[in-house]
């Protein structure tokens, strides 16, 4: 018998069950010795991309049967992957970085603990923890949300929801549309620092730090490719906040209590369920 845990086999054979495999997200030399030796080792492999990850498995001298697995995939490919991991084992990758975080997997991992299928993880890089480390931002707790929304109005209904949140946030971008995000930042939340981290661990990795309307203007004329981390810091603490019902009264001169409400939270970090309440009051009185 093989443990799944150990940094080195005592035989050929892996327990059976699904393997969530961290993949590197830029520079091949951040594969973990583990990973490799399941990657080695399993029976199957379920990716994104058979192209993207063949690359990844050409580098490394290994040679493994590949099965597509994406969010658009049918159930029964799931269930066949399933079954597969009841039987034998299985790797799960992504094209880059770790399965599951902005990536295909959610539903394979739930399915397969439901069906009682053993899950081992195998962590390794990530885009977002990367990102992080990089922008020098309070990294005391984050939120990570994923993809922005690709419309304006979802997009600032966005940030305006998780502006309020008194911690740094953390979103994944493209090239193409990070002009447009940093434009929304800049107009919802002028004052915060704001971090892009692109490149990342390739030979080129960048980490700008500055206001969105700075960063606006760098990336306008040096338009970016590719997917990048977009990186909002928390709300000054040496910001003035000032008497949430005066803050709540002005707003309300020309605001419903709900905008009244996002506009003072943003402005202070109050929690803006508990602004909306007061400010409801507020009207009322």
């Amino acid at each position: 018998m093989t443990d799944p845990h150990s940094s080195s086999p005592v035989s050929k054979s892996l327990e059976q069950g699904l393997y969530i495999v961290a993949t590197p997200i830029g520079n091949l030399g951040d594969i973990t010795l583990r990973a490799v030796d399941i990657l080695q080792r399993c029976d199957v492999i379920a990716c994104e991309d058979t192209r993207v990850t063949g690359k990844l498995l050409s580098h490394l001298g290994i040679s493994k049967r590949m099965r597509r697995y994406d969010d658009h995939s049918e159930e029964g490919a799931r269930r066949e992957l399933i079954d597969a991991a009841r039987a034998g084992s299985v790797a799960l990758v992504s094209d880059a970085g770790t399965p599951l975080v902005s990536d295909p997997g959610f539903r394979l991992v739930r399915d397969a603990r439901e069906a009682g299928v053993a899950v081992t993880t195998l962590p390794g890089a990530c885009a977002a923890i990367a990102g992080l480390t990089l922008a020098g931002l309070p990294n005391d707790r984050f939120l990570f949300a994923g993809f922005l929304p690709v419309k304006q109005k979802a997009r600032g209904e966005v940030l305006q929801e998780l502006g309020a949140v008194n911690t740094t946030l953390i979103f994944y971008e493209t090239g193409p549309r990070l002009v447009k995000s940093l434009d929304a930042i800049a107009a919802d939340m002028p004052d915060r620092r704001v971090a892009v981290a692109r490149e990342l661990t390739k030979l080129h990795e960048e980490c700008r730090v500055g206001s969105a309307s700075e960063l606006v203007a760098h990336y306008t004329d040096h338009p970016p490719k590719g997917e990048l981390v977009l990186l909002i810091g928390p709300p000054s603490d040496d910001a003035p906040v000032g008497d949430p019902d005066e803050l709540l009264r002005e707003a309300l001169e020309t605001m419903s209590p709900s905008k009244a409400a996002g506009q003072v939270a943003k402005a202070s970090g109050l929690d803006r369920k508990s602004l909306y309440s007061r400010a409801v009051e507020l009207k009322a009185q």
